[in-house]
């Protein structure tokens, strides 16, 4: 070892947020593990031996540990009172001593074995740095470019890592094109013996709340709250909110300007249908908004089966129901409440 070397060390340990007692400590620890391996001349020998490593100038010493006995029966682990007193007068029976046993080759073993160990330490320093970079946005959202698409999975480049868009997390419909930048959500983060694995998503609910965030101030403030959402993603969203301020109305907020904020997140969801409905604390008036754009007669709901029963014009059964289902569908996941509807004509 040299002063360049620990000079070169502390460099790393700045330059990548290593640990420098860390470092210092495992270097050691590897020594230890090294001259058990290469030096020890007995099983026992090798469980009593101590490495330390000057800070300073990389000077390097192997000590074998013995104990103070009175009658020694093991004399690699155990050493005699009276011998230990000829080494100092002050050790007493049970007291260690440490006697210095460095091979005179061990120094290009603990050059090579010191190198191993920090390129080692800096991978780990590095996935860990990059891992605690993104915990930190676990269920937030993030900007990425598309590199390549292989066996129906989409990579995306997020700058300090990779992450795989599976199947299950694309929007129906939706083309990834090479170089394309798309807004994902984070759904998890993993800390894998390959270092972080990043795990993204573009049909979770979460994305829109996320975006709804970043394009309504009143919502990044905290006046407007997102009650619920429910999403079939590439086709149609609802979002209920609420505003804590009775002056501001968390629907035109959320709407903005002549359409702007709802339109360029309509847009980054490539067209997919937004509903923008009030929540209510009342849940006939709640079920009501959520059946939007249908106009609703009158909602008589089942507190015990947490069930409604929903009566609309004739002309808008099929809006209510809509596509498939679907209105009704995602009404009822917003809302959390069973709806069977019916025109007014069957209610009859």
């Amino acid at each position: 070892m040299s002063e360049e070397f620990i000079g070169a060390l502390r460099e790393i340990v700045k330059e990548k947020g290593i640990s420098e007692d860390l470092l210092f400590t495992t270097i050691e620890d590897a020594l230890v593990a090294a001259y058990k391996k290469n030096y020890a001349n007995t099983a026992s020998n090798a469980q009593n031996v101590r490495v330390t490593m000057n800070r300073e100038n990389g000077d390097i010493h192997v000590y074998s540990r013995k104990n103070v006995v009175e009658e020694v029966y093991d004399d690699v682990t155990e050493i005699s009172l009276e011998e230990a007193k000829a080494i100092s007068p002050k050790y007493e029976i049970e007291d260690v001593v440490e006697l210095e046993v460095t091979p005179r080759t061990f120094g290009r073993v603990a050059a090579q074995l010191a190198k191993q160990v920090v390129i080692q330490r800096i991978k780990e320093a590095e996935r860990n740095i990059i891992y605690n970079e993104f915990i930190e946005k676990e269920y937030d959202i993030i900007s990425g470019t598309v590199i390549r698409k292989d066996k129906g999975n989409v990579f995306v480049d997020l700058g300090r890592i990779e992450a795989v868009l599976g199947a299950n997390e694309q929007m129906p419909g939706e083309d990834y094109n090479f170089n394309e930048r798309l807004k994902l959500y984070i759904v998890e983060v993993k800390n894998t013996s390959k270092g972080a694995q990043v795990v993204v998503s573009r049909t979770h609910p979460g994305l829109v709340k996320r975006l709804f965030e970043l394009e309504v101030p009143e919502i990044y403030e905290g006046i407007v709250e997102i009650k619920s959402i429910s999403r079939e993603a590439g086709s149609r969203t609802k979002i209920a909110v609420y505003s804590k301020d009775e002056t501001i109305d968390p629907m035109g907020a959320c709407v903005g300007p002549k359409g702007i904020r709802v339109q360029n997140i309509v847009s980054e969801l490539k067209n997919e249908k937004i509903d923008i409905i009030k929540w209510s604390k009342l849940p006939e008036e709640y079920i009501a908004n959520a059946l939007s754009p249908a106009k609703v007669l009158d909602v008589t709901i089942d507190e015990e089966n947490k069930s409604a029963k929903v009566i609309v014009d004739d002309n808008q059964l099929s809006l209510a129901i809509g596509k498939e289902g679907q209105n009704v569908r995602l009404a009822a996941k917003l809302t959390g409440w069973k709806i069977d509807i019916k025109n007014s004509s069957q209610a009859q």
